[in-house]
């Protein structure tokens, strides 16, 4: 099987798993990011057939929905690719993306160590922000029974990993713990780029929101919008 029909059955592949999911971690997400994914690696000259797996394969078993297991998706992918005879140097490239995607609290410095496993990040955050993200935000909130908001719960920016798989926070809150951390965090010129009006949208929107659900009264002050990244204490120092 040539790369590019390793893409094709892995797309119909996971169009299949995915397809009706409702947490916002669904086959159009997916979709969303493999194609972004795709338009960023020919601007950054990086290599298409590692980008385009890394991506449509990025929550084959994302550690959300499988009991915190950060090695489920890693495993699903071999398995997957070891299926269709590819090779172990092409396994392992995939395999290192879904480990190094994921966002991991705000005060965890997640750099990719490859350029491919930056533009897979970089397009799964740019879905994660903008009008889409507020509703993937409200979507997996819902899935996972949380309040849309709640004014006496401030943000917290989690300083481990395993601070930010025990968060319960509010929707909103995830504003401040991670989406509006992310365009500062974005790795290539190309996606950098696409993240400002984005960003600027979601500011926007949760600026509106606030000033709906308060009034004439003011938001509490960890939920200003005047500088979202400094609106909770931090236990270490936030990485650029």
């Amino acid at each position: 099987m040539n790369p590019e029909e390793l893409v094709a059955a892995t797309a119909q592949h996971v169009e299949k798993l995915f397809t009706g999911e409702g947490s916002g971690h669904d086959w159009w997400h997916i979709k969303r990011v493999w194609q972004n994914a795709t338009q960023i690696a020919k601007q950054e000259n990086a290599n298409l057939t590692v980008v385009q797996l890394g991506a449509l394969l990025h929550d084959i078993a994302d550690w959300k929905f499988n009991a915190g297991d950060e090695e489920a998706g890693p495993r699903a992918a071999k398995a997957w690719l070891e299926s269709h005879h590819a090779p172990a140097e092409l396994i392992e490239k995939v395999c290192q993306i879904i480990r190094e995607v994921t966002f991991k609290g705000a005060g965890v410095d997640t750099t990719p160590s490859t350029l491919e496993a930056q533009v897979v990040q970089d397009a799964d955050r740019l879905d994660a922000i903008g009008a889409i993200g507020i509703g993937r935000a409200f979507a997996y909130g819902g899935h996972k029974d949380r309040e849309i908001y709640s004014p006496h719960q401030p943000p917290q920016l989690h300083a481990s990993f395993e601070e930010y798989k025990k968060n319960k926070g509010a929707t909103l809150n995830h504003f401040y713990e991670k989406l509006f951390l992310l365009k500062d965090r974005i790795n290539t010129a190309t996606g950098k780029a696409m993240a400002q009006e984005r960003h600027a949208y979601m500011e926007q929107f949760v600026e509106r929101f606030l000033r709906e659900w308060h009034g004439e009264e003011p938001a509490p002050e960890y939920f200003q919008l005047s500088s979202p990244s400094t609106a909770a204490p931090a236990a270490s120092p936030l990485p650029s």
